[in-house]
């Protein structure tokens, strides 16, 4: 497969699906789910036709932040099973053709790692410098006025040495002074420890945090903070994008790039797109695949983003693949965010525009935000901030995926608590029952994938808008040699008349959100119904 500039790598064409271990199935009736539970959905995953799954962090961790505090990067946490179980999963998947991409964790360690055990022991541990050490301010207190994502100072006193460490979330995750040779050098070895096992790529954590302003300035205040979210009080310009974090990915690529078989870089880039666009290197040789995360937090509104598209499109660099995501573990539901029908619409959005396109595990369900009460509540950014106006609670993204209408949704046995909550709709809402209904969310998802499989013009095409002069309609081509593809879907929730008669004066239906509509149709006269998507080839 090519796009004139010679054969495109599978994360080109590929679709992503980030599995969130805990909640996809328990094998072990511990009410968690793990690495064996995963492996015994291979088919499910096959059926997805995916190209490959994405685990969140399944490392020795104490899970203050559910993995995302790790212990010790080259072994995997017994919740999820054993290094030979990690083995088997990866066998499986790549039996069915997919691939595997790990989380890693690179700015901060668990405060239980030895590392850190060793750099907070005494102020001259061979390892002190390997995670950020200040002194108390001139008239005591924190170095400087930085701030925690999960609120409150960035900085923890420590009584045993009387000196402060950085941490921009828990206090139990130390942040790691990657300017450090030895430290990026470790980072280094455990990519390579991974990649030796057999892994196809990471996905890197937060990495415009990699490195802090040497100086430790204070942050300015933000004029225009809304007063919601503690941490939007400050402008982060001295503990994010500082242009030397860009050396360490570019070391983080080469090691990828060492090894055979289309290895992948993947970047967690929550950022505006003229600071995205940064980290594919200026020449080429950072991340392969910047996540695009504007989709997530943009208006359900069809001009914003049609523009956002168009943004992106004319900024990305030459042979550049856009990567689009529109949920994860961090963000609320899709289908909670813009309704069950038009998270229809936002699926078959995602799974059409040009690149790589991310799915979240149980959004092909369209499953919805879970109902966490309050002393169920696992997620230390919610725990840390109660009550607080704009603070999700992440655990609301996290819940157990519901197989089927026996006890525990057959995520875990009868009479076991699973870890979080069933979402309250899984009677309804869950595999087997979708899989029985032709027209359900998992088959329109399925019916996508297949599509991207067997149509060049969705999986590598050219991207191209187009102006139906209708107010909450977004409409693009799909082209790819011979074969133009349009797709066109209302966001309004209201039906369209649409003249398309410019393109061509009739088009086949190859599929419908609704999945109800075949046939031709005349595109002088096309009728696109409320909260519809429809990709049709034109002739």
């Amino acid at each position: 497969m090519t796009d004139g500039n010679g054969t495109l790598a599978w994360w080109q064409t590929g679709i992503i699906y980030q599995i969130y271990p805990l909640s996809f199935q328990d094998s072990d009736g511990d009410g968690r789910g793990d690495l064996p539970g995963i492996l015994h959905r291979l088919d499910y995953l096959a059926d997805l036709n995916i190209a490959a799954v994405w685990l969140s962090p399944v490392f020795a961790s104490p899970m203050r932040d559910f993995g995302y505090d790790v212990a010790d990067y080259t072994s995997i946490h017994p919740w999820f099973g054993t290094l030979s179980d990690f083995d088997r999963l990866l066998a499986g998947l790549h039996g069915r053709g997919i691939k595997l991409i790990l989380d890693l964790v690179p700015n901060h360690t668990s405060d239980r790692h030895p590392w850190f055990l060793e750099s907070r022991s005494s102020r001259d541990n061979p390892r002190r410098d390997w995670y950020l050490w200040r002194d108390p301010a001139p008239g005591g207190g924190p170095p400087n006025n930085w701030l925690s994502f999960f609120g409150g100072p960035a900085w923890t006193y420590d009584e045993t040495t009387g000196q402060y460490y950085l941490h921009q979330f828990t206090p139990e995750q130390p942040e790691l002074n990657l300017r450090h040779p030895a430290v990026l050098e470790a980072m280094l070895e455990v990519m390579r420890f991974w990649l030796d096992r057999g892994v196809d790529g990471f996905r890197v954590d937060v990495p415009w945090l990699l490195i802090k302003d040497a100086g430790f300035r204070d942050e300015p205040e933000n004029p225009a903070w809304d007063g919601i979210d503690p941490h939007g009080r400050l402008l982060h310009i001295h503990t994010a994008h500082q242009p030397e974090l860009h050396r360490i990915i570019r070391a983080m690529r080469a090691v990828v790039d060492g090894y055979p078989g289309e290895r992948v870089l993947i970047g967690e880039t929550n950022v505006p797109e003229e600071e995205l666009v940064k980290y594919y290197g200026a020449a080429r040789d950072e991340f392969h695949l910047p996540f695009n995360f504007r989709l997530i937090h943009a208006p359900w509104d069809a001009r914003k983003i049609r523009q956002m598209v168009e943004t992106y499109e004319a900024i990305l660099p030459q042979r550049a693949s856009p990567a689009w995501v529109l949920g994860n573990h961090d963000q609320p539901r899709i289908a909670s965010r813009f309704g069950p029908d038009a998270a229809r619409v936002a699926t078959m959005l995602l799974l059409t525009l040009r690149g790589t396109p991310t799915c979240y595990y149980g959004d092909e369900l369209g499953m919805e935000n879970g109902v966490i009460p309050r002393d169920r509540i696992r997620d230390p950014q919610a725990l840390n901030q109660p009550g607080i106006s704009g603070v999700f609670n992440r655990d609301e993204a996290r819940t157990p995926l519901p197989w089927d209408t026996s006890p525990n949704a057959g995520f875990a046995p009868e009479g076991v608590d699973p870890w979080l909550p069933l979402g309250e709709d899984w009677p309804m809402r869950n595999v087997a029952r979708q899989a029985a209904d032709p027209r359900s969310m998992l088959a329109l998802f399925r019916a996508l994938t297949r599509l991207r499989q067997c149509h060049p013009a969705l999986s590598h095409g050219s991207y191209e808008s187009v102006d139906t002069k209708a107010d909450g309609v977004f409409a693009y081509k799909r082209t790819a040699g011979a074969e133009r593809l349009l797709i066109v879907l209302d966001f309004a929730g209201s039906e369209h008349l649409l003249d398309s008669g410019e393109l061509a004066d009739g088009a086949e239906i190859l599929l419908s959100t609704g999945m109800r509509r075949t046939g031709r149709v005349d595109l002088r006269r096309l009728r696109l119904l409320s909260n519809e998507g429809l990709i049709l080839k034109i002739s």
